[in-house]
């Protein structure tokens, strides 16, 4: 009896936000080139213009790009890559030449608003997290030499997985080796000059893994009973609400209080491969529509009422070369022919035609169950649903998605890789895949089995038997 007065309730506070044009966050969409197939940058440009997008995040400092967006009034985030990251923290030199090549020579006609240096640095294989701020703070310096700064804000995103706790949201803190050496100055750069934090954020992979645990009406913003957070009361509706706030939780820990934060990347799939729950065309419409009503009427989180956020879609084209699985190349909005995957608004005048069909499609290896809304963070499952399990490696992933998340687990990760070198007890059999799944499941013992450390980029999964490799014998805690 009471779904149906929450129901009526929740509508009439979206038909009320529209009405009055309540202001609330703004949406952007990424604009990712993983591909062979796309259409020009000129012709993207009018695609964005016919949306009515007027903020777009690109991965590099493309001058076609560039180029492309001048003039459009299209507010621009460009991206310092992660392989440059070394240059421009030793070499101040360096980073006045970029800013000048791929900032200065087009701003103010080309509309850059902000710098993403890097994205999701800590995970990075070639361990360039040590070089971040330095890298930050000397593309600031150069901003200030050629008087930019007041104008264009530098960040950079970081995953989920930087948090070593999520749930409950209250409870959200930081993996501790980042805080001395990287958060707390980071967080402190952003609080002097103004900036935001970027965060990506992606409720699919919770509910692609933990769907027997994860309400899928929890992770695409419908009607739901709701979790309550037992650290401070507050009752979550959304996963990507309980996301949101746990990061702000590890900011509030840290005593930054007072930093913003913008989304730079979150999505859902319309098509993935046979085991990957959730999805659908049904379920990434839902999603990104959902989740653009919920931004663009305002309200901001549970923690922080007054937050409204800015938030990027990911993305704007399926992206046909990027490696790893299906799910990967099919998270765009429009197909390469610039056809619409799916409808969804992107504006507050598309919303008021806007409505979720209710097709909560569970797709890929099929519906696993729909129990209680999710009891972790970034999916996580509570520590009494996560007893006796294990991370192992995904096979179909691919040997260099399995090399470069095997490299970090065992490098920047610090997991326990001394069974699997040559010798040792778990060196039989000598496979990546089997080599991968011990330091895996070192990693994902050592923090605790929440869900987020066994994600490695798609490349592991949790599951519930003790694997068997050989003689090998995987823990299941330290």
């Amino acid at each position: 009896m009471e779904r149906l007065p929450l129901a009526f309730f929740f509508l009439l506070l979206s038909v009320l936000s529209l009405a009055v044009w309540t202001d609330g966050g703004s949406i952007g969409v990424n604009y990712g080139r993983v591909a062979d197939n796309l259409p020009p940058a000129t012709k993207v440009v009018q695609l964005l213009k016919s949306q009515g997008v007027q903020k777009v995040k690109i991965y590099d400092a493309d001058p076609a790009v560039l180029h492309a967006f001048a003039g459009t009034g299209i507010r621009l985030t460009v991206d310092l890559p992660n392989e440059k990251l070394f240059a421009a923290a030793r070499s101040l030199s360096f980073s006045l030449d970029w800013v000048q090549q791929n900032v200065a020579a087009y701003h103010p006609a080309t509309q850059i608003e902000a710098i993403a240096v890097g994205n999701e640095v800590f995970v990075d294989t070639h361990n360039t997290t040590r070089f971040l701020v330095p890298a930050m703070k000397n593309i600031h310096t150069a901003l200030v030499k050629r008087n930019l700064h007041n104008a264009i804000k530098i960040s950079s995103p970081i995953a989920l997985s930087a948090l070593q706790a999520s749930y409950p949201s209250s409870a959200g803190s930081f993996r501790p080796e980042l805080i001395e050496p990287v958060f707390k100055p980071m967080l402190e750069f952003l609080r002097q000059t103004g900036s935001y934090l970027m965060v990506n954020a992606y409720p699919f992979f919770a509910y692609e893994s933990n769907s027997d645990v994860i309400s899928l009406d929890y992770a695409l913003f419908r009607e739901n009973p709701g979790v309550v957070d037992a650290g401070n009361g507050l009752r979550y509706f959304s996963l990507f609400d309980a996301q949101i706030d746990a990061v702000f939780a590890a900011m509030s820990a840290l005593k930054y209080d007072d930093i913003k934060m913008v989304v730079t990347e979150t999505g859902w799939p319309s098509k993935g491969d046979e085991n990957e729950v959730g999805a659908s065309k049904d379920n990434a419409a839902a999603y990104n529509g959902n989740l653009v009503r919920r931004i663009l009427t305002g309200g901001g989180t549970p923690l922080r009422r007054q937050a409204d956020l800015t938030v990027y879609l990911f993305a704007l084209f399926n992206e046909n070369k990027k490696p790893g699985p299906s799910s990967e190349q099919n998270y765009g909005l429009f197909y390469p022919n610039q056809d619409k995957v799916y409808d969804v608004p992107l504006t507050v005048e598309g919303l008021k035609n806007y409505h979720d069909t209710g097709k909560s499609a569970p797709a890929g290896g099929g519906q696993r169950g729909v129990a209680a809304p999710v009891k972790g963070g970034r999916g996580g499952v509570s520590k009494s649903s996560s007893a006796n399990t294990w991370c192992v490696a995904k096979g179909e992933a691919g040997k260099e998605k399995l090399q470069a998340a095997l490299d970090f687990a065992c490098g920047e990760g610090g997991a326990d890789c001394r069974p699997i070198q040559r010798g040792s007890t778990c060196y039989d059999p000598n496979t990546l895949e089997a080599h991968a799944s011990y330091a895996f499941n070192s990693y994902y013992q050592m923090k605790g089995r929440a869900f987020w450390t066994c994600d490695f980029g798609g490349a592991a999964s949790i599951v519930s038997q003790s694997p068997k490799y050989g003689k090998c014998d995987f823990p299941t805690g330290y």
